[in-house]
């Protein structure tokens, strides 16, 4: 009976900031169902406190995705596949990890090297969507990440010290708001704090294994940009992107990487190491 009130109040919530979302353009139509899709069952599985951590991470992108958006068009139009209204395939490819995560969860009840696992997934999508949003407005150009050539902004694989500190700033707001819900949950009856064992001692771990799994998740997809993600040219442009058909009307011709290996897969992929990660740091702390 609980899951299955968990899984009603996912739908609704889910629903409803979807709803939301839509009207303001942060979410396509295929957008709104991946976003329900991943937010009933991750509340569904995991409860309230993985649900909110979720939304927390969709609200806060959503929100910076609107920050100096004009400024950031145009990187966009040129550069990204896609622009800041998210589809399905960003839906999934920022929450998916966590949903599959949330199921494991439930399986196997309540182990904490999995919850240490969604922790680290969803810093390392915040972590890199917050790297992108405002990495793009640093005034110095990005370095590849492979060999510090200087590159264009937006470029896939390009860090810089704007977006190394968004990329912190990103998973610190996560460890955050775990430790706010998780106290919160406390209050109401819930295992609070007590989620990851004894509370004393471990608000620091928390702190600690989200910003470094959010620090490597949000590195590895910049590795994998810099190497094996499809990265195209326009032959009239002269410039790098993801996208097959430029902005300019003109087709692309592939430079680098895998064909099948696009931005989302990426983000993805990357989301997965971040929680493989996380694993990794709960069992050397004794999770």
């Amino acid at each position: 009976m609980r899951l299955l009130w968990q899984f009603l109040v996912g739908f609704v919530l889910s629903a409803a900031i979807a709803f939301v979302a839509y009207r303001r353009r942060s979410l396509s139509k295929s957008g709104v169902l991946g976003a329900m899709m991943v937010g009933t069952a991750i509340f569904g599985f995991g409860g309230w406190v993985w649900g909110l951590l979720l939304i927390a991470f969709f609200v806060l992108s959503s929100l910076l995705s609107h920050y100096k958006q004009r400024e950031k068009e145009r990187v966009a139009a040129d550069k990204f596949d896609k622009g800041g209204t998210r589809d399905i395939g960003q839906a999934l490819a920022n929450g998916g990890a966590g949903a599959l995560i949330a199921a494991a969860y439930a399986l196997t009840g309540s182990d904490a090297l999995l919850f240490a696992a969604f922790l680290g997934a969803m810093a390392s999508v915040n972590a890199d969507t917050w790297a992108t949003e405002l990495g793009v407005l640093s005034h110095t150009p990005p370095r590849l990440i492979t060999t510090l050539k200087p590159v264009e902004p937006g470029t896939s694989g390009g860090v810089s010290l704007l977006g190394m500190l968004a990329t912190a700033g990103g998973a610190l707001t996560i460890a955050l708001c775990a430790l706010a819900f998780m106290a919160l949950d406390g209050l109401f009856g819930g295992p609070g704090l007590g989620v990851t064992g004894p509370a004393g001692g471990r608000l620091l771990q928390v702190v600690g294994i989200a910003v470094l799994s959010g620090l490597a998740g949000s590195l590895f997809d910049s590795l994998l940009g810099a190497t094996v993600q499809a990265i195209y040219r326009c032959p009239t442009c002269r410039k790098d992107t993801e996208k097959r058909l430029h902005t300019c009307g003109t087709p692309t011709r592939q430079v680098r990487g895998w064909a099948w290996l696009t931005n989302d897969l990426v983000n993805f992929v990357s989301s997965l190491v971040g929680a493989g990660i996380a694993v990794a740091l709960g069992l050397l702390l004794g999770w």
